[in-house]
């Protein structure tokens, strides 16, 4: 038997013991289920407070390294290693290649081993080259550092993602991905409050002020992680603080969602990773996450870049990024709740499309009057920064929510991830490199097309979905008129999205 074969075998075997249960569904999965009991709301709170904190807490420690390279930028890191605009794109693009590598590979690596160990051990070997990133003196040491942050930090987001959508039912998983993106947005005011702070320790040791950013942020990491090979549970089934009866209670709502469910059938890689080039609607998704990811990146990663060129300077700058992004998190959860309760995923993001769209065109507007202009540019922001950065949670909750079995959606989901990257590598170099401040004209009209492109291509998944209900629903009443039935279909009905009693979440 050859190398691949024994992998490919390995994989299969997982998915039988691990996730085959995901495979068969007692009843058609409807999602416009009514409100769980009261004493199922009480147990996803105790859920919540069980999982959420943590996720949160690695989500947001893990996200500081993304705006904090911008931060150290702005605080002297650049001509402290003698770097040109271009190689700093080149340092940022280093770190985008292996993390597009290892995402597809360490979604499967979560089935495999288990997101307890997998998830803080690369949120471990993150924090270690974060702080290494304090000792860089040249071009060569930023390149090598964040080609290493690339490769530990790539699994974390679809994995996240996966991990949460394996605990929650369906129409409650946007609230939760949305408190995990709030920490993305804690992280980038807090990154830009800490980095004002850290920066004046600069010259304690003989190191100057960018390089403590790296540093301390490293050793936050390391102890957070340490504690998550403790506090993280493999899945609600396995979690120590529920009594048993609990857990029954758990999986028997989340077998009726099609989340958990009884069976024999396994998913097989590669079938179901064939199987997703098939589906229109994760196509057309999987290109609204590198829009997404690429307008994102650009504002995580330039924004400090972005308010200098408005006149504010070093720690001003970096404080008065802050506010657009706790807008943000607020956004967020507001809108989650809206799309959870009413089961309206691309609608949401239809608007928030818009509204950044409505953003970028400010930000090019021209003024006689230069003082006016930067205020227009800079309240600019606070439509561009919350919808963008809102996109995030419903678009991950709606490929997880339309992807089935487990493992088409931990794939689909690393898919989706992997390609955003590219749209990344994009950005590393409008701003700057290929367009100049203070307008940055070029980057601006790039993101501005890439939201009218979010815009069109949910509206396509949309429609896509709308009209595949509408099919399943004609079938369903056909195939109960065939059988003489009126109730529920069979216990080996496949939850699968061709599946007639798989209803597509809109």
């Amino acid at each position: 038997m050859s190398s691949s074969d024994r992998d490919q075998e390995a994989i299969e075997v997982a998915d039988e013991k691990s996730i085959s249960h995901f495979e068969y569904a007692p009843a058609v999965l409807d999602v416009a289920s009514r409100d769980a009991p009261p004493h199922l709301a009480k147990l996803w709170r105790k859920l919540d407070l069980l999982v959420l904190p943590i996720i949160s807490i690695i989500y947001f420690l893990f996200s500081l390294d993304r705006y904090s390279i911008g931060n150290a930028r702005v605080a002297g890191m650049q001509n402290a290693l003698h770097i040109t605009d271009e190689q700093y794109s080149i340092a940022l693009t280093a770190q985008l290649l292996p993390q597009m590598l290892v995402q597809i590979p360490s979604n499967h690596m979560l089935i495999v081993v288990g997101p307890r160990i997998v998830m803080p051990s690369m949120i471990l070997c993150g924090g270690v080259v974060c702080a290494l990133q304090g000792f860089m003196t040249n071009f060569a040491g930023l390149v090598t550092c964040r080609f290493f942050m690339g490769f530990f930090q790539g699994g974390l987001l679809p994995g996240v993602s996966l991990y949460l959508a394996s605990f929650y039912p369906r129409r409650k998983l946007q609230l939760r991905i949305a408190i995990m993106h709030s920490a993305l947005a804690c992280a980038s005011a807090f990154s830009g409050l800490l980095s004002a702070a850290i920066i004046h320790m600069d010259g304690i040791a003989n190191k100057p002020g960018w390089a403590w950013i790296f540093l301390l942020e490293g050793l936050f990491i390391v102890v957070i992680a340490l504690l998550a090979f403790f506090l993280l549970p493999d899945s609600p089934t396995t979690a120590l603080s529920f009594k048993d009866s609990e857990k029954a209670l758990i999986a028997d709502a989340l077998q009726e969602d099609g989340i958990l469910v009884q069976g024999a059938a396994r998913g097989r890689f590669w079938t179901e990773f064939r199987l997703i080039f098939t589906q229109p609607h994760i196509i057309l998704l999987v290109l609204v996450d590198m829009f997404y990811d690429s307008t994102l990146s650009s504002l995580g990663t330039f924004l400090p870049s972005i308010v200098t060129s408005l006149g504010y300077e070093g720690s001003v700058a970096q404080l008065m990024t802050v506010p657009p992004f706790a807008v943000s998190g607020v956004l967020a959860i507001l809108t989650a709740l809206v799309a959870d309760r009413y089961a309206v995923r691309g609608m949401t993001m239809i608007i928030l499309g818009t509204m950044a769209t409505i953003g970028f065109a400010l930000f090019l507007r021209k003024s006689t009057f230069l003082s006016y202009e930067n205020g227009t540019r800079y309240g600019s922001l606070f439509l561009i920064v919350p919808g963008v950065f809102c996109i995030g949670p419903p678009l991950g909750a709606w490929i997880a929510n339309n992807t089935a079995p487990l493992v088409r959606r931990a794939t689909a989901l690393a898919l989706a991830s992997t390609i955003r990257n590219i749209g990344s590598i994009v950005s590393m170099w409008l701003f700057g490199s290929i367009s100049a401040p203070p307008r940055y004209t070029s980057a601006t009209i790039t993101l501005l097309v890439f939201q009218v492109g979010t815009v069109v291509c949910v509206a396509g998944a949309l429609v896509h979905v709308w009209r595949e209900n509408k099919r399943k629903a004609r079938m369903r009443i056909e195939w109960r008129a065939s059988q003489g039935m009126t109730g529920e279909p069979p216990r080996e009905v496949p939850v699968r999205n061709e599946s007639i009693w798989f209803e597509y979440v809109m």
